[in-house]
């Protein structure tokens, strides 16, 4: 009975919250990257193909170990489609970051509990039961939730400055400036990332009740997705010098990512949803707000703002 409870709730709980740590770490690598000179498109590419790469031994030797699912061409389908709405909210994800930061992506991050438990209740994976308590905290932390993304996007507080053991507060402009274009941008292609993100996770839950095989699902998701990584990044990045990785800060990046972000996260995420749903596994996103602004500050020199 203990090894059981231990898998169903405490085995999950961790999982989950190392994830985010995972997720944030390499969205914190892929910023420093970029401001060296590495491309998104070049980026997203590569560290798919590293995934993949990965992927291949280890599902190989799955296969000899057990019974794999027979695949059929609806199957194949389905899971080409999550490949690419799974892909196209990384390749908006990882500009909005080139244009803002980890910590807006983590903040607007918190979209993604709330638009999947109404995308969850409309497809009736969620059943509502207004006078439950359960209920009502899911929905007023849906309503906070999108409330503090907007506001994270659309206002700058004053600056925290912190020196001497003591803390400061620098005006500055309350209302968005130009200066801050790009983290407006961001932050809209950010949004339509967790968006898509949201179809990902609900889109899984379907899927696995046809082939309840978390394994599988993700090494085909990758290959199809590293297909269409490589196909927009070939087209929108002209060019070819960037291709070429130097030994530095951007192939610890790519490779990490690959690895990390791309191959265990997606096995995280994909035995999380079969063993707790999707709701679950998405509720511990707003953790990873505290570790990307810890990282962006250590690392990125971000300055923190009141508001956000």
């Amino acid at each position: 009975m203990d090894r059981r409870c231990c898998y169903k709730d405490l085995l999950p709980f961790t999982s989950l919250v190392g994830n985010e740590c995972m997720i944030v770490g390499v969205y914190t690598l892929f910023k420093v990257a970029t401001l060296q000179g590495l491309s998104n498109y070049v980026f997203i590419a590569y560290s798919y193909t590293v995934s993949t790469i990965v992927l291949l031994p280890v599902y190989f030797f799955y296969t000899r170990s057990r019974v794999v699912p027979q695949l059929s061409f609806s199957i194949l389908f389905k899971i080409a489609l999550l490949g690419v709405i799974g892909c196209s909210s990384q390749i908006l994800g990882y500009a909005g970051i080139s244009y803002s930061s980890p910590t807006l992506s983590s903040a607007i991050g918190n979209l993604i509990p709330a638009f999947t438990f109404m995308l969850a209740v409309i497809c009736r994976m969620e059943k509502i039961a207004i006078k439950s308590r359960t209920t009502q905290a899911k929905i007023w932390g849906s309503i906070i939730s999108i409330s503090g993304a907007f506001i994270v996007t659309l206002y700058k507080g004053k600056s925290i400055i912190i020196a001497h053991n003591s803390i400061h507060l620098q005006q500055s402009n309350s209302i968005l400036t130009s200066i801050d274009t790009n983290w407006a941008i961001g932050g809209l292609q950010l949004t339509v990332s967790n968006i898509l993100l949201t179809i990902w996770f609900i889109a899984q839950v379907e899927i696995m009740k046809e082939i309840p095989d978390e394994l599988t699902i993700v090494f085909i998701h990758n290959i199809f997705a590293t297909i269409l990584a490589s196909t927009v990044g070939f087209l929108a990045e002209k060019n070819r010098s960037l291709w070429k990785i130097r030994p530095d800060i951007s192939l610890i990046s790519i490779i990490c990512t690959g690895i990390f972000g791309k191959f265990l996260s997606s096995a995280v995420y994909a035995w999380a949803i079969h063993l707790k749903g999707p709701v679950y596994a998405t509720m511990f996103k707003p953790l990873s707000i505290v570790i990307a602004v810890a990282m962006g500050i250590l690392f990125l020199g971000d300055t923190l703002h009141i508001g956000r």
